[in-house]
């Protein structure tokens, strides 16, 4: 069983050891370059499966001022990923699953969230798809690692 929490200082170390796949690193990059890019308004979230954890991701509150395409208020989804020492467990999945109720409580305040996910990662694709998120039918062009999808939760 997942649970999601703000990281706080008891998980950074782990945090920091996560690996990203080969395969995954040109959609996400890796652990150093994550945190060293994260923007203030960026909210740093762990994915744990008892005290370990599994996997990462950013909350980003200031979304909506570099992206067009997100509209006033909008959360962003940023850097999402399952350790690849823990991949094909479901967790993936499972985190996903969890993410609406655990956003409903952690940022009451906001009833969107947006998400880019790129055109070459068909399994994210459908992982959001299947647990909550829409496909906009937009397409961001500003990736380094080409088109993403723009999906959308409400």
């Amino acid at each position: 069983m997942i649970e999601i929490e703000k990281l706080s200082e008891k998980y950074v170390e782990q945090a920091l050891a996560l690996k990203v796949s080969d395969e995954q690193l040109m959609f996400v990059g890796s652990v150093q370059e994550i945190f060293e890019s994260i923007p203030e308004s960026g909210h740093k979230h762990v994915v744990l499966v008892g005290d370990e954890v599994v996997g990462f991701f950013v909350i980003d509150t200031a979304y909506s001022k570099n992206y067009d395409f997100c509209s006033e208020g909008a959360l962003g989804l940023r850097a999402f990923f399952i350790d690849s020492r823990h991949q094909g467990k479901g967790y993936g999945k499972s985190s996903v699953a969890a993410l609406k109720s655990y956003l409903q409580q952690a940022y009451s305040q906001n009833s969107k969230i947006y998400l880019t996910v790129n055109c070459k990662n068909l399994l994210a694709y459908r992982c959001y798809l299947k647990y909550g998120f829409t496909d906009t039918d937009e397409l961001y062009c500003g990736g380094a690692a080409g088109p993403q999808y723009i999906m959308l939760m409400v």
